[in-house]
Order: structure tokens, then sequence, then C-alpha cells
């Protein structure tokens, strides 16, 4: 397969992104871009988690709080990301608002949050959401889509006589942001970029070329 895209161009001009618009504290930031986004956006939260445990992976997770200035989303412990975190906990998460034409990179380390917040999380979901995680060993292959269909049966039928169980490989994650960058589309593709890197004196300010 060919596909010749150069000719493909968009000029970004909605926005801009100043110094004294940025301040020095990147959670303000982010909190309000974050309720901009949300105005505009038909999935905010959305978020490309990219980890690098023997190969880089990247991948589309939502976004489920921001607490103590970490961010967590939930996920299988032993799926590709989960393993990956396992080697190496240094992860990157990407929020592309489109019409905002916006991105928000956030470099940080990834932990497990503790089983009670687990548990929280897991318990507040729609039954059907419960049964599918414990279903799905995310990330294996299986023979085929009837595989998971008639697990997803088996357990439905088990779990009307029993009560459901978080499963131990089943649980969130905290980043502890060490970067964070506000990318805003300029025209001319001259960009603003607004970096902020943690340091032992708090959030260091800086502005990136486009």
């Amino acid at each position: 397969m060919e596909k010749d895209l150069k000719h493909l161009r968009k000029d970004y001009v909605k926005h801009h992104l100043t110094e004294e618009e940025a301040g020095f504290d990147p959670y303000r930031l982010f909190d309000l871009w974050f309720s901009e986004a949300q105005k505009s956006e038909p999935e905010a939260t959305a978020m490309v988690l990219s980890t690098c445990g023997d190969r880089p992976h990247s991948r589309v997770v939502l976004l489920k709080e921001v607490r103590d200035r970490e961010f967590v989303f939930f996920s299988n412990y032993n799926s590709h990301k989960g393993r990956d975190i396992e080697l190496n906990p240094h992860v990157s998460l990407l929020f592309f608002w489109h019409s905002l034409e916006r991105q928000i990179r956030i470099d940080g380390i990834a932990m497990k949050v503790s089983h009670i917040e687990s548990d929280n999380y897991f318990y507040s979901r729609p039954v059907e959401s419960q049964i599918g995680a414990i279903a799905s060993a995310q990330s294996d292959v299986i023979s085929g889509r009837k595989e998971l269909e008639d697990r997803i049966l088996e357990l439905s039928e088990y779990f009307r006589h029993h009560p459901i169980v978080r499963p131990e490989h089943w649980g969130g994650y905290a980043v502890r942001p060490e970067v964070f960058e506000f990318w805003q589309g300029r025209p001319s593709r001259l960009h603003d970029r607004i970096q902020f890197s943690r340091t032992d004196m708090g959030w260091k300010r800086e502005r990136l070329s486009p």
C-alpha cells in the first residue's frame, strides 16, 4: 500500500499560549485545559499511554482520576502495558484535543494504587464490565471472538449465584509526573510549546522551539 500525503495541510489558528497564560503551576494549567476539552471533545479523558519494556508500546486508555497530584488509570496487570510497567515504570501520557488544537504530554513514573482504591473503582463499574475484566486475559492470543463470548456466558451464569470478586491481576496505576509539555497549535507550524520539569525547588518552566 502506498499513499502520498505530503499535500495535506491544516493551519492551527484557534488559540495561543503565552508564558503569562501558562503560569508556574502545570496542574492548574492542565485543569483549565481539561475543563475546556470536556466541553468540546467527545472523550476528553482519552490519553495515549506509552510504555517501554523490551520494546515501545502505545495504546489509548482513559484517565479516571487526578488525585494527590497523580494521574490514575486502571488495567489488567498481566497485559502488555502491565508487563512493561513491571520492567520499566517510566511512562508517557499524551492527550490530544483536536477541537482545541492542543495536546499535553506527561512523562512520569507509574505505580500500582492500593488494593482498596482498586476495589473501590472495580465495584463502582457496571456488573458487565466487572465480568469482562475477569473474563479477559488481556493481550493474550485467543482462538476467536467466540472463545471470549463463551467465557462471558459461563461467568455470567456463575456469578448469578456467587459474589463477584476483583481479580488480583486487575487494578489501578497512578502516574507521578516529572515533565509536562503543553502544546498549542499555531499558524505556519510555529506552535507554542511550554514545558514544566520537576526539580528539587519546584517546577522549572521553559519554552521549547516548535
